[in-house]
This record gives C-alpha cells, sequence and structure tokens, in this order.
C-alpha cells in the first residue's frame, strides 16, 4: 500500500500541468516542518538486563514505549517491560519508566538533563524489609519506586551520563543518593551494521546488607559489548553482559535473585546469580 501511495504521488507531481499552479506562490511553497516529533518502540529481548542485573529470572521481556520532543529541546516519554517479582519488586509483574527533560546538539556535541521515575504497580515493598533483601532489618511499605535526575553529554558516538536517585534506590532503606555512571559507544558500520559498548559503575550510598556474615555496600560495575543489524526497519541484535556484582548463591549474596517473591516475603524454588554474565538476543523496531 505505502508503495502505490508513492508511485501515484510521483505520477501526479510529473503529469501535472503549469498552469495548474496556485496563483499565490506561498501556497505553492512546501510546509515548514512540524515542531513536534511522536515516535514509538517495540522490542522482544531474551532477557531484561538492567545496569546489568538479570529483572526477568532469565525469561524473555518484551518492551515498549512511546517519546514525545519538541524542536525546543523539550522531550517526555514512557517505557515499560515485564519484570520479575523476584528481582525485588513483590508481587509485581511489570515496570513502567515515565522521564522528561532537554535535550540539544551542537555539532558533534550534545547535552541531556532530566528525570526518570520507575514505578511498579501493584508491588509491595513489605518483603524488602526481611531476610530476603538482606538489609540488616530496616523496614519499608508501599509500592516499589525510584526517582533519578540525571545529566548527560555526548560526543559523535560517545556519551556519558550520570544518573543520580533522589529517592531511596528502589525502597532500600537509606540508599537516597545512590550514583549510576553511564559510559556508551555506538558506531555505524554502514549497510545497517553497527556495533556498541557499555560500562557503568554502580554505588549505593549509605545503604549497607548483609551476607550470612558481615555487611558491605552495593558497589559494582557492569559492561556489554553487542552488534546489531537493521533489515528493512527491524533491528536484530546480539550482545555479551557481565557484572561483577556479587551474587553467589552458595553465599547467599545479595543479588542472587529467587523466580519469584510475594507480599509475605515467601520467595520461588529457583535462585539465580542475577549479575552471571549472558548473551542477549533481541529484535526490534522503532516507528
Amino acid at each position: 500500500m505505502k508503495k502505490s501511495l508513492i508511485t501515484l504521488a510521483l505520477v501526479s507531481a510529473f503529469a501535472a500541468p503549469v498552469f495548474a499552479q496556485s496563483a499565490n506562490p506561498s501556497m505553492d511553497q512546501a510546509a515548514p516542518a512540524s515542531p513536534h516529533t511522536l515516535t514509538g518502540n517495540v522490542g522482544l529481548f531474551s532477557s531484561y538486563r538492567f545496569r546489568g542485573i538479570d529483572q526477568t529470572a532469565g525469561q524473555p521481556a518484551l518492551q515498549g514505549g512511546f517519546d514525545y520532543s519538541h524542536s525546543s529541546g523539550i522531550y517526555v516519554g514512557n517505557w515499560n517491560s515485564n519484570v520479575s517479582s523476584g528481582a525485588g519488586f513483590p508481587e509485581a509483574n511489570l515496570e513502567m519508566d515515565f522521564y522528561g527533560g532537554y535535550k540539544m546538539s551542537f555539532g558533534d556535541f550534545g547535552i541531556d538533563v532530566g528525570g526518570i521515575y520507575y514505578y511498579y504497580p501493584g508491588s509491595d515493598a513489605g518483603p524488602l524489609s526481611g531476610s530476603n533483601a538482606k538489609n540488616l532489618g530496616k523496614s519499608t511499605s508501599g509500592t516499589v519506586n525510584n526517582g533519578e535526575i540525571y545529566i548527560g553529554a555526548s560526543w559523535k558516538f560517545l556519551s556519558l551520563k550520570y544518573f543520580h536517585s533522589v529517592t531511596d534506590y528502589f525502597e532500600l532503606p537509606d540508599s537516597k543518593g545512590t550514583g549510576y555512571l553511564d559510559l556508551s559507544a555506538n558506531y555505524d558500520l554502514g549497510s545497517g551494521w553497527g556495533v556498541n559498548g557499555h560500562v557503568g559503575h554502580l554505588y549505593a550510598s549509605d545503604y549497607r546488607y548483609a551476607f550470612t556474615s558481615g555487611s558491605d555496600k552495593i558497589d559494582y560495575t557492569d559492561w556489554k559489548i553487542g552488534v546489531t543489524k537493521d533489515i528493512g526497519g527491524w533491528v536484530i541484535g546480539a550482545a555479551y553482559v557481565d557484572t561483577n556484582a556479587k551474587g553467589s548463591c552458595g553465599s547467599a549474596e545479595f543479588y542472587c535473585f529467587s523466580n519469584s517473591l510475594n507480599a509475605s516475603g515467601n520467595t520461588g524454588s529457583k535462585f539465580k546469580d542475577a549479575g552471571r554474565g549472558i548473551a542477549v538476543i533481541s529484535v526490534s523496531k522503532s516507528f
């Protein structure tokens, strides 16, 4: 259908006689481009990794959202994904992100400042006060959420962005002020091929968790390297994601996640190191 419309438009343009032009020359000029842009995206991923940590207990994730931007640089958007309740979202199976900010480019350079709110509808943070979260007995309640502000800069295919939590980090007690630094690269090889890489570091301010003995802070690095191929607007991706986060289930470390967690604090029967290295395959499309 799209090809037929394009063909019809071309035929009409070349077949139109000269005298068919408007008597008002200004009407023949191209209409100015709209300052508003609305786009959407959808993708299927073999696993959802957030800052290197498994969010779906090794299961696939269906993700998607939309973005609105104005020529002034202002933008807002929403993004969503299924998650596993065992990743720290008791009773929840959905993540909803809402964000907005200001972005502007100056030649090869760009800036990006804004805020993002992570929301998990139906979640109950109460179990995070128990031994499942190893947070030394401090209590939490209500829906799991997280608010962050960020500032970033880019140059050609490189970008650097810092995120700073203005709430307790996903309801972990005493974790307000947690920071995450993200260095990413996306390079276009031509002919639809691209390569990408990432390294990030997270440090949870003040919050401490207990192992079977002693306590420690959340402080880890994650990284990714991948390749993409655009086939008719569909982007096929393959990437390797890994971290040095402490997730050994044999040592009952913090990032050992179960496959489920309910409002009473009961976990599922399966446990995995949520920071382990893994290959992630994906297919996505923007429209």
